[in-house]
């Protein structure tokens, strides 16, 4: 079994110690937590040892889970890198482009496996997407939710929108071209809503929308191909494929026909596949475990972290630079 301590037992930090505790090929040696009060009622909650200190408890693991803040990841992850200990990191990775480079060098020096929180890669909605996903020409996706105090120790870009980021990276792999983005701070020092347009090598435009001042939650994102189109709801677990080809006067049942009669026309057949129930956490999880147990690469590597955060640093100065122009 490979030995695991947890770092950081906060909200999702105690999600993080509940799907461990059930994941066999994890043995959960304990926790650590800055807050002792939180420490205890964590001890006591799940019966898990909690060390004072986190050093500690890295030298007791194999492994190490860091779901603290945002602003001690990099320093958590380089200490458990540098002794030689896997790591997974929750996203953000790090909150600049100096830590990011630094951390990638040190994973690949070090020779352990290193995997970085994008849940939504395993959401349920985009996995039943996939196979309907081929060579994307645009993407419009939009990530929205009401205020929490929760994650405003960064901006909006690096709390939510770098999972829309990484996403569309992961679907398009394409060397990016140009970034541009736009947006503001309403209630936060960082900015809290944000628009960034992402132009790819291959021709492929993503235009990305993150708010977390919104009056709702929304979190959508809308594939165009030529052939088709893919609506993936993160959010409801939902997933839409609109087939589009030419109509040559045979109607497909349940298609509906676009365009003027007598003249080209298309018709769109409307297919809604079934999504499967999975815990996103805990299948991301599973998967650190996978990579450690048969040494391949993790299902989200520090390499594509890092790919994906030298994107959004890119939109963080984009947003700085226009509120320079406005102020």
């Amino acid at each position: 079994m490979i030995k695991i301590g947890l770092l950081g037992a906060g909200h999702l930090g105690k999600i993080h110690l509940r799907l461990l505790k059930e994941i066999p090929a994890f043995d959960v040696v304990g926790f650590y937590d800055l807050n002792p009060l939180c420490a205890a009622e964590v001890e006591h909650m799940f019966g898990i040892k909690a060390y004072s200190d986190a050093e500690s408890l890295m030298d007791a693991c194999d492994a190490i889970d860091i779901v603290t803040p945002t602003i001690s990841h990099f320093e958590l992850a380089a200490k458990a890198i540098k002794k030689h200990k896997h790591a997974f990191i929750e996203k953000p990775l790090v909150t600049t482009q100096k830590e990011a480079r630094t951390l990638l060098k040190l994973a690949v020096e070090a020779n352990v496996k290193v995997q970085v929180g994008f849940v939504e890669r395993f959401n349920p909605a985009l996995i039943t997407a996939l196979p309907y996903i081929n060579c994307p020409f645009f993407i419009d996706a939009q990530r929205i939710s009401e205020f929490h105090i929760r994650g405003t120790d960064v901006s909006v870009v690096l709390d939510m929108m770098i999972h829309d980021i990484d996403i569309i990276m992961h679907i398009v792999k394409s060397p990016v071209k140009k970034v541009s983005a736009t947006g503001a701070a309403v209630v936060s020092d960082g900015a809290d809503i944000a628009n960034a347009r992402i132009e790819f090598d291959n021709g492929c435009i993503a235009n990305i929308t993150a708010s977390r001042v919104a009056l709702g939650k929304a979190r959508k994102t809308h594939i165009f191909q030529h052939d088709s189109q893919i609506l993936i709801d993160f959010l409801n677990k939902k997933v839409e494929v609109y087939h589009i080809e030419d109509y040559k006067g045979t109607l497909q049942p349940g298609a509906i026909i676009i365009g003027h009669p007598g003249r080209h026309q298309k018709q769109i057949l409307v297919e809604q596949p079934q999504v499967s129930e999975l815990n996103a956490i805990k299948t991301e999880l599973e998967g650190f475990a996978k990579a450690i147990k048969e040494n391949i690469s993790p299902p989200v590597t520090i390499e594509q972290g890092v790919a994906s955060m030298e994107v959004a640093f890119k939109i963080l100065e984009h947003l700085k630079h226009n509120a320079q122009i406005y102020a």
